[in-house]
């Protein structure tokens, strides 16, 4: 069935993927800085990574709303409120409704394009779909650590390092209270396996 993209179910699915994403990225902007408040500079660095990538993510969708220049689309949508006191709630919400839009909304929103006949926006779906699980995977990962308060304490040696000027403490347990490089304290510090852009030994 191919349906006009003017008239389509997708065309109002991209702009409650884009407001979505619009607010994903402001609700990780202010859970990033709750972190940052409370000395936990590498859940806000999560934070703003990820927040980043839902503002690429809105991009996209919005690019493909070009032929609707100038117009006012009418949507419905359920948006999160996750208003919480501890980051680890923050962590959780993130978590829940990062696995939302995987499961759930953009699963649904890529049968139906591909329905209407929009295999390429089906496609960009179901793709983004894929990162919106890599996303709650990496927030629950988080919040596993902290709620087992293992954040900056491993079982075993590994490696750490500042995220703010780079050093790397090897073959510890726990990275030290202060880097001895900066001086910014053990809030900056993150299991080197877990740093985004780490080459392979």
């Amino acid at each position: 069935m191919s349906v006009d993209f003017a008239k389509s179910e997708t065309k109002r699915n991209l702009l409650r993927a884009f407001a979505g994403e619009s607010q994903a990225r402001n609700r990780y902007t202010f859970s990033a800085g709750l972190a940052k408040k409370n000395g936990l500079y590498v859940i806000e660095a999560v934070f703003r990574f990820t927040a980043h990538q839902e503002k690429e993510h809105a991009q996209v969708f919005y690019d493909y709303l070009e032929k609707c220049s100038g117009e006012n689309i009418a949507i419905d949508g359920t948006y999160p409120i996750d208003l919480y006191n501890t980051v680890q709630e923050h962590l959780r919400a993130a978590q829940h409704n990062e696995y939302q839009e995987y499961e759930h909304d953009y699963t649904s929103f890529a049968h139906t394009a591909k329905e209407e006949g929009f295999p390429e926006i089906s496609h960009v779906f179901s793709q983004i779909a894929r990162i919106e699980q890599i996303h709650g995977d990496r927030f629950g990962q988080f919040a596993d650590l902290m709620e087992q308060d293992k954040l900056f304490i491993n079982e075993v040696e590994c490696d750490w390092m500042c995220l703010n000027c780079g050093y790397v403490v090897s073959n510890t347990t726990r990275p030290p209270q202060t880097c001895p490089v900066c001086k910014h304290d053990q809030g900056y510090f993150v299991r080197v396996e877990m740093v985004p852009f780490q080459m392979k030994k």
